[in-house]
């Protein structure tokens, strides 16, 4: 259970930067398209985050932890 900790905080951290991101585009941004297409990454950069946080659990969960003793 301890190692999924340090995933599950380093992507709550992210996902926070990048929601604060947002906000702070969609209050600086003048034009309704630029608010769109700005704010459109800083959502898909989170989406990203946490499927990759998803993964990373699974990979611990089946013990699968160092995947470069593999090769």
């Amino acid at each position: 259970m301890k190692k999924i900790i340090a995933p599950l905080i380093i992507t709550l951290l992210f996902v926070i930067y990048f929601v604060v991101y947002f906000a702070v585009l969609i209050s600086v941004l003048p034009s309704a398209f630029a608010k769109i297409a700005l704010g459109v990454i800083p959502f898909a950069l989170a989406a990203v985050m946490i499927y990759v946080c998803i993964q990373r659990i699974k990979e611990i969960r089946s013990g699968e932890e160092d995947d470069l003793s593999k090769y």
